[in-house]
């Protein structure tokens, strides 16, 4: 019976992974500009990053889910009427996922890169721009290597959670891998067969995450372990 069922369930993990990873992206830029507004001199900027991380990080994901999709839905047909256009408009669950979970992980990896950041010290980037480079010139060869490093940790526990975070996509509609599960677990009624195949699939992706991360978490202490040896 499962075997029926998991060319379905491949292609919701290939939905899981496309989502999981678009959602990646959005979170890093979004954390490196709240952790570059969390260390910046502006009282406004330092706020408005702080407001970010303290409400995101104290309201559950499948709120946040709902009341993106549900909400900016009902936002976006007020304000599209209010210019005149009179058809409705359905968000893509897709899209809204993306957009939800990427804005949810960029307050988590806002805090994990002022960490890194703020664990640099600052005499480097000193003696840096003392030998004649430029400040990008400071930031590509000297910093952002630096925080890569130490940042790391955090990204591989944040990029773990994200990834299970994912299944609230499926309370939207989208058809990732935890839809299909539910509708082939209600078609079968053997709820626990197909639900335990998606856990297998979700441990498969995080095992594998894990040794591509700490494979490259190696490479860049590798140094710093010889260093300290």
């Amino acid at each position: 019976m499962l075997a029926d069922y998991l060319p379905s369930l491949f292609e919701g993990t290939l939905i899981t992974l496309s989502v999981a990873g678009a959602s990646l992206t959005i979170a890093a830029a979004l954390g490196l500009l709240g952790a570059a507004a969390k260390l910046s001199r502006s009282r406004a900027l330092r706020t408005a990053a702080n407001l970010y991380t303290t409400v995101i990080r104290g309201v559950p994901d499948l709120v946040l889910m709902l009341l993106i999709f549900y909400g900016g839905q009902v936002a976006l047909n007020w304000a599209a009427q209010r210019l005149g256009h009179e058809d409705y408009i359905d968000i893509n669950p897709f899209v809204a996922g993306v957009a939800t979970i990427g804005f949810i992980f960029g307050a988590y990896l806002t805090e994990t890169f002022r960490g890194a950041l703020m664990a640099i010290p600052p005499g480097q980037r000193e003696a840096g721009l003392a030998f004649g480079m430029s400040p990008a010139r400071v930031l590509i060869r000297i910093t952002l290597p630096q925080m890569i490093r130490l940042a790391l940790p955090g990204f591989t526990n944040n990029w773990l959670v994200l990834v299970k975070s994912t299944a609230i996509v499926s309370v939207i509609g989208l058809s990732d891998m935890m839809q299909r599960a539910g509708f082939a677990a209600g078609a079968t009624q053997q709820p626990f067969t197909f639900y335990l195949a998606a856990a297998g699939l979700y441990l498969a992706i995080t095992t594998v995450s894990l040794l591509a991360l700490n494979a490259l978490n190696r490479r860049y202490s590798a140094g710093v372990r010889w260093a300290h040896a």
